[in-house]
């Protein structure tokens, strides 16, 4: 299940997990990303008041879920799970969910906090929502979305 997005409106992007998921918000122009929350995840009719909140108070036109791939570009067992949140999750909040490589990004987020100084518990506390926001501002960049001179020139 691949979806192609809305171009305009704010997106979410997710880094999914079987015990919390890290969700990450696009600006509404999708030039921006920026780390939004960590939710525990719970039974499938919690998960799905949360992400129906989620998508109204944010104004959401679509979600983009990081999907694990191995290095050599094949798809893992965890992919399968990440295609099955997506479908889910497109169901549950009547929204299109696009799937995005989600390689390096929570080594990326590490990286990212390693210069803050942080505990343990505080990177912890952040890492899955930077993942998101990795997922998400890679995602906005490919398209030509984020603030590349892709997005320059289709303005």
């Amino acid at each position: 299940m691949s979806a192609s997005l809305p171009r305009e409106g704010r997106l979410a992007g997710v880094d999914f997990g079987t015990v919390r998921i890290g969700i990450a918000i696009s600006d509404a122009r999708q030039t921006l990303a920026s780390p939004l929350d960590n939710y525990s995840r719970g039974a499938a009719d919690q998960d799905a008041k949360y992400f129906l909140k989620l998508a109204k108070a944010e104004a959401l036109v679509g979600f983009v879920v990081g999907l694990p791939i191995h290095m050599s570009g094949e798809e893992s067992q965890k992919s399968k799970q990440a295609r099955a949140f997506g479908k889910w999750l497109s169901e549950a909040t009547g929204l299109p969910v696009d799937f995005h490589d989600e390689r390096y990004s929570s080594v990326i987020a590490d990286d990212l906090m390693a210069a803050g100084q942080l505990t343990k518990k505080q990177r912890d506390k952040r890492r899955d929502m930077l993942a998101a926001q990795v997922i998400l501002a890679s995602y906005l960049e490919s398209t030509g979305r984020g603030g590349g001179p892709q997005a320059l020139d289709d303005r």
